[in-house]
């Protein structure tokens, strides 16, 4: 399935853009966007940096017409191969016209060449594209031959996931046929295969979500069994992949979806590779390392991320008995713009620092994962699929609600959620999630090496989720 080049900003990023493309003057105005380049096959385009083209600089200005310097074609080409990224020449058009002009064409055809043969890396696509009033963008791509394709799918992404390559955009009946057909668009990926990951898959795939990436290289066990869906016996008695035993399973309900199934550490090329094709990240992971890594991806891909934890803290009783203190979880839905979950403390250098002792010491690592869900107690197969689904689908529905909107607040007092199922209890923390975050050197830059600015090296040994 080729679902076509998109192309992600965020939501700050848009609205600076738009103000500097139309500044009230009723005059064309320019910009330039330095994109790194994500997915299997360079498919995603994420804006890594808008450099605005000054008003004063430009020898002509009128409502439909616009010549700027070339110096900035050098500016926009020093700064695209510090990344290895693209370029795309954007104007505005003032009257409204959502359409590439003659004039726009005779232009492209003296740039476009000009940064092509300027960059350090020819065969990179560049492309134009143009700004109507209301924020709608209008963009393609050129190849080698001169010839172009459009980018049909354009993101803002920030507390809300709006499409802007239209513009009037008239959004789905969210749970409705139009709505599992729009999904049918998006490609989502899923790190860690286990008790909520893979009712988090089940959910996006029984919906209609067009792609999934599947990041996982543990495998089943009988212990697995109860709280993983679709499993068999005969997965846990051969030790299948998870990710395997789940691409089968989607197969049999769905004949229209793209299933890539990663079995590798979320830390290793080839996973960060693949997770960089997804619209969305979903984190169903249980170290504080994973999380590390799927919200550095979310940064240099700019893609949100839902990241789900659940757990049940156990105490004892004066008898010396163990109880349980509570049955809840997390949902922290986190986007370029906004706080991360290091902002949030979920994760800390502490906890990153005691999970590295934690694996070069395999008495302790044994014991950790032996407590799993129940926190302070020993138990290898807990009985955790309600909790799982409870969180699974909130998870999920985070993300529905951005896309397709039908909640009655805004979705920025939403963006994270405690739940408690001993207390009965939903609580929405609103000051751990406000504030917008300043670009940084990872936001956008897409698959350059080192990937996600780290120097790493994976191991087969460990486990992602």
């Amino acid at each position: 399935m080729t679902l076509g080049p998109t192309l992600s900003i965020t939501t700050s990023d848009h609205a600076d853009l738009q103000r500097h493309l139309f500044p009230g003057d009723g005059l064309e105005a320019a910009a330039i966007l330095i994109c790194g380049r994500a997915g299997a096959k360079h498919e995603r385009l994420c804006v890594h940096r808008v450099i605005d083209v000054p008003y004063n600089d430009c020898p002509t200005r009128t409502p439909v017409q616009l010549v700027w310097p070339g110096e900035y074609l050098e500016t926009a080409i020093d700064a695209a191969d510090k990344i290895g990224g693209s370029i795309i020449l954007i104007h505005s058009h003032p009257g409204g016209l959502f359409d590439f002009s003659h004039i726009d064409d005779a232009s492209d055809a003296s740039a476009i060449p000009a940064l092509r043969h300027g960059s350090a890396d020819e065969a990179i696509k560049h492309g134009s594209a143009i700004m109507v009033p209301g924020g709608a963008i209008k963009a393609r791509l050129y190849n080698a031959q001169g010839s172009f394709e459009p980018v049909k799918r354009i993101y803002s992404i920030g507390n809300d996931i709006k499409a802007i390559n239209e513009p009037v955009t008239t959004n789905p009946l969210p749970f409705s046929s139009q709505m599992t057909g729009a999904l049918g668009q998006l490609t989502a990926c899923v790190v860690g295969a286990s008790g909520t990951g893979s009712i988090v898959i089940e959910n996006l795939c029984r919906r209609g979500i067009g792609k999934i990436i599947l990041i996982d290289f543990d495998v089943m066990k009988h212990k697995n069994l109860n709280r993983i869906l679709n499993s068999t016996i005969a997965d846990a008695e051969t030790e299948r992949y998870k990710t395997a035993m789940l691409k089968e399973a989607i197969a049999t309900y769905r004949t229209d979806i793209e299933i890539i199934s990663i079995e590798a550490p979320i830390e290793s090329e080839e996973a960060i590779i693949a997770a960089s094709g997804g619209d969305v990240i979903f984190s169903c992971v249980d170290t504080m390392e994973a999380r590390h890594y799927c919200e550095l991806m979310s940064r240099a891909f700019v893609a949100p991320l839902i990241d789900v934890g659940v757990t049940i803290p156990t105490r004892q009783s004066a008898s010396q008995d163990v109880r349980i203190a509570d049955v809840c979880g997390r949902i922290d839905y986190v986007h370029p713009d906004g706080p991360s979950l290091t902002d949030r403390g979920v994760i800390t250098p502490e906890g990153l620092y005691a999970e590295y002792l934690s694996r070069v010491d395999p008495d302790a690592l044994a014991q950790q994962q032996k407590e799993g869900y129940l926190k302070g107690f020993a138990e290898e197969a807990p009985s955790v699929l309600t909790l799982n689904m409870i969180g699974a689908a909130l998870a999920v529905e985070e993300w529905m609600a951005r896309v397709f909107p039908y909640r009655h607040d805004a979705n920025a007092e939403h963006n994270r959620l405690f739940f408690s199922l001993a207390g009965r209890e939903f609580e929405y923390d609103l000051a751990a999630c406000q504030g917008r975050s300043e670009p940084d050197a990872l936001r956008g830059r897409g698959l350059f090496y080192p990937l996600l600015g780290l120097v790493h090296a994976a191991s087969n040994e460990r486990a992602a989720a």
